[in-house]
């Protein structure tokens, strides 16, 4: 079985569908991950072969997030960023279509993945880390955590409409494919003949319990993560690890957006002075300035947590799911400093289940604040307990594993014998790059 899986996005909307990609590969089958090119090392580092769609959109949305400080800034990208989305849903046809695969698992940000299974004529499986779309009593809609609970229902319903605002640009994808309009009031929770989509939610259900009204058609696999180190390890890192106890991880991604930087920068700078504790900086994608840390820390752009976090006591973090996965995998106390997106949600989470203290947002992040909240993840005995029964919990999932279990149990269902284009007859643009 062949199986596309679309994503894109941050750094953690792009590893997990690499380590499913690499799962199915193991099961033997044929995978490739199509999302921007610039992250084809990731994909490199699974052993999964990339479908690129370039990388206008990527950078549009890069600087953007850079300009995210100032309204103004935001406007002046938008058409940097449409042009660059409408460029890449030109590209995700042409490559989806050389591709020809058996299933399509897509993330919702990409926004072509329902359109090209539907042109296609082959199963559409939306996947994502976070449960954002499905109604329930249990917890707020991940995005909008802050929602008071009588609206939580209106705010489901707007999580399910997310991509209504650029109804014309997939409105010109499905006229270049060959398909009608979109039919008023579907979402990507509906397949084209109006049923229910079966959706993998790539989180822990034991970090996060399942909730009853879940319908059927959803599953909470596990998160889905590589095995291994996940990549090199900077040499200057694994120096100052093998040179003494290494008390604390601190990152936050790409997250430090517009002023955000130099204001968590030196809240991290100036709590490590104080604490004198030593820590490894990470600074992402112009998350965090490393140039001021004093000298009991040391910053890399990027260290694999699968390598890092077990040799930590303690991370510090945006709360992103990957990252969090990463974390709680390790039995790690986590201090979440969220930013948007589902990011106050997991932070929140964590803090419910005692496995951190209370999120301190990055906005309101200060070196006392920091300094305060480091005390309390390396000496508080009932987080450490948690998280390392938290880890045990974690060790016994298998969510690449369980997502692939449906995909082939969808695609077998549903598999027709069709014809397929050669290698050798589709352009070379179209062609995964081997990694």
């Amino acid at each position: 079985m062949r199986i596309l899986l679309l994503t894109f996005g941050t750094e953690g909307d792009v590893r997990p569908f690499a380590a499913l990609g690499r799962k199915l590969i193991d099961r033997g089958h044929e995978a490739a991950v199509c999302t921007a090119d610039g992250y084809a090392p990731i994909a490199a580092s699974a052993g999964v072969p990339l479908l690129g769609f370039g990388d206008e959109w990527l950078r549009a949305m890069a600087e953007a997030m850079a300009a995210s400080g100032s309204v103004p800034g935001m406007l002046r990208h938008v058409p940097d960023v449409l042009r660059g989305l409408a460029a890449c849903l030109d590209r995700q046809f042409e490559l989806a279509r050389g591709y020809a695969p058996d299933v399509v698992v897509f993330h919702p940000k990409p926004l072509g993945g329902p359109h090209l299974a539907e042109r296609l004529g082959v199963p559409g499986v939306l996947a994502l880390p976070l449960p954002m779309y499905h109604p329930t009593g249990a917890y707020p809609p991940s995005v909008l955590p802050r929602l008071p609970r009588p609206l939580w229902p209106a705010g489901y319903a707007l999580t399910r409409h997310s991509t209504d605002a650029y109804r014309p640009l997939i409105n010109r994808l499905r006229s270049r494919m060959g398909l009608p309009r979109l039919p008023r009031g579907r979402t990507d929770l509906h397949q084209p003949d109006g049923s229910p989509r079966q959706v993998l939610y790539a989180y822990s259900p034991a970090f996060l319990p399942v909730p009853p009204e879940y319908p059927p058609t959803v599953h909470v696999t596990g998160w889905w993560t590589l095995p291994g180190n996940g990549g090199e390890i900077p040499e200057a890192v694994r120096a100052f690890v093998a040179a003494g106890p290494a008390d604390l991880y601190i990152g936050f991604g790409s997250m430090a957006l517009g002023g955000l930087r130099e204001r968590a920068s030196q809240a991290v700078a100036g709590a490590l002075a104080a604490t004198g504790l030593r820590a490894v900086v990470s600074t992402g994608w112009g998350g965090l300035d490393g140039a001021a840390l004093p000298p009991n820390a040391i910053a890399a752009r990027r260290v694999p947590h699968e390598w890092l976090f077990p040799q930590v006591k303690a991370v510090v973090h945006h709360a992103g799911s990957g990252t969090l996965a990463g974390g709680l995998r390790a039995g790690r106390p986590t201090l979440a400093c969220p930013v948007l997106g589902d990011q106050p949600f997991w932070g929140a989470q964590v803090h419910a289940r005692g496995l951190g203290p209370a999120p301190i947002p990055l906005r309101r992040l200060t070196a006392t604040t920091l300094a305060t909240a480091f005390e309390q993840l390396l000496h508080d005995g009932a987080i450490r307990t948690a998280a390392a029964l938290m880890a045990e919990q974690l060790a016994a999932e298998e969510g690449t594993a369980t997502a692939a279990t449906i995909i082939e149990r969808l695609g077998s269902s549903s598999r027709k014998p069709r014809a397929r284009p050669a290698v050798s007859d589709q352009e070379p643009s179209q062609r995964p790059h081997e990694t």
